[in-house]
């Protein structure tokens, strides 16, 4: 009993590092999970994957600037993004192509940019630090940035709730109601997804960024179909494939900001097979209906 205690609670107990890394995991999974819902209720799936490289030129310069400086480079990122996102969106409506097919071609364009950027002054561990981040390496300002980015997002969340989810399931009848309203929350959201990615990026680097934000997210989908209970279930993946992701990374020497992602990933297998929506229960409501 006291060696399974050790194995997974010791880690913990023993390590600052390891505490920080997941209390700073916890606040990206109050923050991030329930933005992944709503982006998967928005068909914006892979928004989140392109807002994550788009934020990397931004970052590039402020370390290029400043070093290794959290506010630079979050200052940076942020900037990036909502760049980004403004110029996607203005391509999408000035002419007929797709919203996805906008923001495909821009963060393409931002990505070559940041690697570029950080690849002429910086060395090749300079472009893994902030490809990849560094969960064990979170600080107190890193830590603090985190709980402020997780509280604005649930208040903001408290505040647009119900617009949000009216913009979009029916925009007309927001439209009818709150005219040019829709574009304030659609971009009020496009803000909130692009601060908590340059927060995760501290963490878990550009690349993986979006990890603990849809992965949690598309897993929940198969336990539950109302949207609160979605984010909660949402949360409490992300939490858990932080939690044991860093015992992963701890006990077997992996990296860990992949190993959190990888845990995420089986999270995600797991109910796509076995979920209340899942392969499983499909196949055994169908043999069902066939009797």
């Amino acid at each position: 009993m006291t060696a399974l205690a050790d194995f997974l609670f010791g880690p913990f107990a023993e390590f600052a590092f390891m505490r920080r890394a997941l209390v700073a995991c916890c606040a990206l999974a109050l923050g991030s999970a329930p933005i992944g819902v709503v982006l998967m209720l928005r068909r914006m799936s892979l928004f989140g994957e392109a807002m994550s490289h788009a934020i990397l030129p931004g970052a590039a310069v402020g370390f290029l600037i400043a070093g290794f400086s959290l506010p630079a480079i979050s200052i940076g990122g942020v900037i990036a993004g909502l760049v980004v996102a403004l110029l996607a969106g203005a391509a999408t409506r000035a002419t007929d192509q797709r919203e996805d097919a906008s923001f495909a071609a821009f963060y393409l364009i931002a990505l070559a940019l940041g690697v570029t950027l950080i690849s002429t002054r910086g060395s090749a561990v300079d472009v893994m630090q902030i490809l990849f981040g560094s969960v064990l390496a979170v600080d107190d300002p890193a830590l603090l940035l985190l709980g402020c980015v997780a509280s604005l997002t649930l208040l903001a969340f408290a505040v647009i709730y119900r617009p949000l989810l009216a913009d979009g399931f029916d925009p007309e009848f927001l439209r009818s109601v709150q005219p040019g309203s829709g574009t304030l929350y659609h971009f009020i959201f496009l803000g909130l997804v692009v601060i908590n990615l340059v927060a995760a990026f501290q963490a878990l680097g550009s690349l993986m960024a979006v990890g603990l934000m849809m992965l949690p997210a598309l897993a929940a989908r198969y336990w539950c179909r109302s949207l609160v209970s979605g984010m909660l279930v949402a949360v409490l993946i992300a939490m858990l494939s932080a939690y044991s992701g860093l015992l992963l990374s701890y006990h077997a020497d992996l990296p860990s900001g992949p190993s959190v992602v990888l845990l995420g990933g089986a999270a995600y297998l797991l109910s796509l097979a076995f979920g209340q929506h899942g392969l499983v229960m499909l196949w055994h409501r169908g043999r069902h209906l066939e009797a």
